[in-house]
């Protein structure tokens, strides 16, 4: 039981201080509290499904609207804290925004947005497929000049991009009610459908999740070797290293390094690092899978060579796709280091909404509503909207900043964002190592 504390009883109830309680924030020492009760996660944070960083990224703090976000069955996973309770918080005090999210949800689950629509998803998962016969077909009917070539380039990459949202809703387990088939979903999805990792998308999204846009803790903003972001994060670098990016430059360089290499190069070594290091032969097998009918498709029409330029071809356009939509919710938004926000105020901080319109929809996979995404990352997408307005009262109510932009605003302000932490990052830079 970590390291132990002064406690005080009330019964059968042993009361800890929050002063107590945040000294267990260490790897081999975790605490988190769930509904003003403590639990010593420290064995236990390497058997969660979410994995030990998640839940690791909690200890010391209330982790109870994490905890109630992200699963769909409370009181089955409840079960499995009863053996590493320890007790309760003393002098439990719930925040009046806790309260009034809460409540929200219950109208969001009164009014049925968490159930999905399969013919959506049937039509959705169509679509995808679709595209993917078209650019194969496009080379089978019309040979492999040119124009075929890149006809059948763009149907891929489009497959490719809208798979990805799609298979997002299957790892958020929104779709089915038992969890098991949005998993067996989510792997055929990402891994035959796209080669790529479900266990490594899981590991990185649900962190990101967990704590958006927190240095250290959320890895999409674990961006220093390349670009700094936000306030805090560019005077941190200029002042810890005296060699480093021209980050003056990044709102440049941005576009050279950043949306054409994210998939073709960063992550591909990571993914199949992830499904190497951790033995993950089932996902290893289900990527085999993927290459072997990629390859067979499309060499018999564009040769090895051309084949491989394919592959890649689309993996830049797919990743120039994904890195503009999810950039522009994020990164023009605060990066600062852990706050222990509540739930409201740690997720809207974090991110933005892009205006609703069909294309919009349909472009980004509907995570236009990335504010309701990230408040309630188990509702299926297409009822997002819906909660939007109420979600807005709410940020209203409590004096909390609720964005929306239009598209092509929020892509500018991804590069404004870079240049204004660039030059923030230089004069810090120049300041300490003026000598």
């Amino acid at each position: 039981m970590g390291k132990g504390g002064q406690r005080q009883e009330n019964g059968h109830q042993k009361l800890y201080s929050w002063d107590e309680i945040r000294k267990h924030d260490l790897k081999d020492d975790r605490w988190v509290v769930i509904d003003g009760q403590v639990y010593d996660v420290t064995r236990w944070s390497n058997k969660h499904p979410g994995g030990a960083r998640l839940i690791g990224h909690y200890a010391g703090q209330d982790a109870t609207e994490a905890f109630d976000a992200f699963h769909n069955d409370l009181a089955a996973v409840k079960k499995y804290l009863k053996p590493i309770h320890l007790g309760a918080v003393d002098d439990y005090k719930d925040e009046e925004i806790c309260k009034d999210f809460r409540q929200l949800k219950q109208t969001a689950i009164k009014m049925g947005l968490f159930e999905p629509s399969y013919t959506f998803y049937i039509v959705v998962l169509g679509h995808i497929l679709l595209l993917e016969a078209l650019a194969y077909l496009t080379l089978v009917w019309f040979g492999a000049g040119w124009i075929p070539f890149l006809v059948s380039l763009i149907l891929y990459s489009t497959s490719q991009a809208q798979g990805g949202w799609t298979q997002h809703d299957f790892g958020h387990l929104s779709v089915f009610k038992k969890s098991r088939y949005d998993h067996a979903m989510h792997h055929f999805l990402t891994g035959f459908v796209k080669g790529a990792s479900a266990s490594w998308w899981n590991h990185m999204h649900y962190q990101h999740h967990a704590k958006p846009n927190v240095i250290d803790k959320d890895p999409d903003v674990r961006l220093e070797a390349l670009f700094v972001v936000g306030e805090v994060m560019p005077v941190k670098v200029a002042q810890e290293k005296k060699k480093s990016m021209p980050f003056n430059l990044q709102h440049k360089y941005f576009f050279a390094i950043g949306p054409p290499l994210l998939f073709p190069i960063y992550f591909q070594f990571m993914l199949f690092r992830h499904v190497i290091t951790r033995k993950l032969w089932m996902e290893l097998g289900i990527l085999f899978l993927y290459f072997t009918k990629f390859f067979c498709m499309y060499t018999p029409y564009l040769g090895l060579g051309w084949t491989i330029v394919y592959y890649f071809a689309f993996r830049c356009l797919e990743s120039h796709w994904f890195t503009w939509v999810s950039q522009s919710n994020h990164i023009p938004m605060n990066i600062r280091n852990d706050e222990s926000h509540p739930w409201l105020k740690l997720q809207i901080h974090a991110t933005c909404d892009i205006e609703k319109s069909f294309f919009n929809d349909w472009f980004t996979g509907h995570l236009n509503f990335q504010i309701e995404h990230h408040l309630f990352p188990t509702m299926p997408r297409h009822n997002l909207y819906k909660i939007a307005p109420m979600v807005k009262s709410l940020c209203e109510k409590h004096g909390v900043s609720y964005q929306v932009k239009p598209l092509w605003t929020a892509f500018a302000d991804i590069v404004r964002t870079l240049k204004s932490s660039g030059e923030l990052w230089e004069e810090t830079y120049r300041e300490f190592h003026s000598d």
